[in-house]
């Protein structure tokens, strides 16, 4: 059975996804913006191994975040889904500790950090979107300007970022969840949670098109997808993470 982090797993995909995990035996640690939705993930999935608390929009509480779960149990995680995302509502909210745009802090430096200050796991997977085919780097600007359909090119971005960085020690992908009936999709999104949950777990298990797709896949329905073409540009990724270290005053060791 696999021991499984998932970010922003409070309710929605990644929450369906935990109790989907957990009814199937695996372990999961839950993660929660605050102390009060925190209660709530334990009483919707009260088989989950923890739930961690920490808001991944503010870069002190999200470099503790990544300490409390390299220290919970035995520090190691098989799969950690970055799951946490906001929408394009909250593009000009600002994190209170670095002033950046909030949805730059949570999508794309966030992950980033917990990545960087975390043992790496088995399998990593960054939550992605179609609306990734519409955005741009963005580097010349960064923080400032980045979009919602920027970010989700930034987590494609990062995936194959870090299939090349980890090589054969961890594999990691993005995947894409459609557009579902969520908090964040809205109550007439078109497609099905139920296959989002199945892209979820197929990446996070390493099983069906994950099993033999490359280092770096991008999914879609349970099956592998092409991600925008920008996104495979590894002069670009390596562009991005080094401003993300810039920005977070978090590097990369030199033994991962």
């Amino acid at each position: 059975m696999a021991r499984i982090f998932i970010t922003g797993s409070t309710d929605g995909i990644g929450l369906l996804t935990a109790k989907k995990l957990v009814a199937d035996g695996h372990q999961v640690v839950l993660h929660a913006r605050s102390q009060k939705r925190a209660a709530d993930a334990q009483a919707a999935c009260p088989g989950a191994e923890a739930v961690l608390v920490g808001d991944l929009s503010n870069l002190a509480e999200t470099k503790a975040l990544a300490a409390e779960a390299s220290s919970l149990g035995s520090g190691k995680f098989d799969c950690v889904i970055h799951n946490a995302g906001v929408y394009r509502g909250q593009d000009n909210a600002v994190s209170k500790d670095t002033g950046f745009p909030r949805l730059f802090v949570v999508n794309t430096l966030a992950p980033y950090v917990l990545v960087a200050l975390m043992p790496p796991p088995a399998r990593l997977v960054f939550v992605s979107s179609s609306m990734h085919y519409g955005g741009r780097p963005r580097l010349d600007t960064m923080p400032r300007g980045v979009t919602y359909s920027d970010s989700k090119l930034h987590n494609v971005m990062l995936a194959k970022f870090f299939a090349r960085k980890f090589g054969q020690e961890t594999s990691a992908s993005s995947v894409d969840p459609g557009w579902v009936p969520t908090k964040l999709g809205g109550r007439s999104a078109p497609d099905s949670i139920e296959d989002s949950v199945k892209t979820y777990e197929m990446a996070a298990l390493g099983t069906g098109a994950a099993k033999t797709a490359a280092n770096g896949a991008y999914f879609v329905n349970s099956r592998e997808g092409s991600p925008q073409a920008m996104a495979s540009d590894e002069a670009l990724q390596d562009a991005l993470v080094a401003k993300l270290a810039e920005l977070s005053g978090v590097t990369l060791s030199e033994g991962k």
